[in-house]
């Protein structure tokens, strides 16, 4: 068997020796190192030798191995060097301009949020944007009739039609739903924002998307005062503006919240003359606000006697329509690299 060995070396030599281009090259590493190559088989019939032969003839084999991947790597880097010597390179030919990214506008509103809040000592909750019924409608108050339970306004998961309000689902049209579901995970008191995307199935329109992002936040505390949560939403909009921006509370229904507020500001767009964002009313609604309801607090499973507190709902595209000037909604979704390089 060592003579086999030496037989088998000197035709890996003959081999190497043969090697004028990388297409041969190639060939010799596949029939010498592949999976089915030489030096496996002779590798794989070493447990069939006698004990004393073994040994001997292993070191053999492996040496033939270690020769030919040295040799190989060896003469493909020479190959590869002298093919490219042939190469001429024009210096005068203007380099490739490399695109550089951005973060997405309602991205920076959405981390400018966050930091102000984070230093208001809230906490930044997520959740899933498959809610159910219960969530979304039964725990907030919503009457078994309300129209936001059509298909008009929201998308239901097909299927889950005609099942029990634990097992309908939907996808999230608000983000109100969560906070019932991290009231009942984390208790009272609270304090956390909870940011992310919405859909409703409505008309487009400059002010108005299918799909669009939602910015809540919630305080949960045995005595909070209503001026305080006023000066909740002044402070934040300074915060994010680097301004003190004119808002104004006009009262409004909510079913979640007891008394409710439709909360709005000075349009940014027009400065308050009126556009068609503002639909020519100088103000824009951003949200939603009041005390939550004492039913919502029951369905966390706390005592409407002993807490209370205070609920925003922003529209998040909405604020970075006013911060940037931005005459319409759809243009944050419409993937315009026009549009969207001006953020970076």
């Amino acid at each position: 068997m060592l003579e086999k060995l030496e037989t088998m070396r000197q035709e890996a030599e003959n081999d190497l020796q043969s090697i004028t281009d990388l297409q041969t090259l190639q060939k010799v590493k596949h029939d010498w190192l592949s999976k089915a190559g030489k030096v496996t088989e002779l590798l794989k019939a070493i447990p069939t030798l006698e004990p004393e032969q073994r040994r001997p003839f292993g070191i053999g084999a492996n040496e033939i191995k270690t020769m030919l991947t040295e040799r190989l790597n060896a003469l493909e880097e020479q190959l590869l060097d002298s093919a490219g010597s042939d190469l001429k390179l024009d210096l005068t030919i203007p380099g490739f301009d490399f695109t550089r990214g951005g973060l997405h506008p309602t991205r920076q509103m959405r981390d400018d949020l966050n930091q102000a809040f984070l230093s208001l000592g809230f906490e930044i909750y997520n959740g899933a944007q498959i809610t159910t019924e219960q969530s979304a409608f039964d725990n907030l108050n919503f009457k078994p009739d309300h129209p936001a339970r059509e298909t008009m306004d929201t998308y239901w998961i097909a299927g889950t039609e005609q099942k029990s309000a634990k097992e309908r689902y939907c996808l999230r049209p608000h983000l109100t739903g969560a906070s019932v579901d991290y009231l009942k995970e984390h208790g009272a008191p609270a304090r956390f924002v909870y940011p992310g995307m919405v859909y409703r199935n409505e008309s487009t329109d400059p002010g108005h998307e299918r799909a669009f992002y939602q910015y809540e936040a919630l305080i949960v505390e045995k005595d909070f005062s209503f001026a305080s949560g006023r000066l909740l939403i002044d402070t934040i909009l300074e915060r994010v503006f680097g301004k003190p921006i004119e808002t104004r509370m006009r009262a409004g229904f909510f079913p979640f919240v007891e008394p409710g507020f439709e909360i709005d500001m000075r349009c940014q767009v027009c400065g308050g003359k009126g556009c068609g964002v503002c639909k020519y009313v100088g103000w824009i609604e951003i949200m939603p606000g009041g005390v939550p309801h004492p039913n919502v607090l029951l369905a966390a499973g706390l005592d409407p006697m002993e807490w209370s507190g205070f609920y925003i709902n922003i529209g998040l595209d909405r604020l970075v329509m006013m911060r940037y000037g931005i005459d319409d909604v759809r243009l944050f979704h419409s993937a315009d690299l026009r549009f969207l390089e001006q953020f970076k």
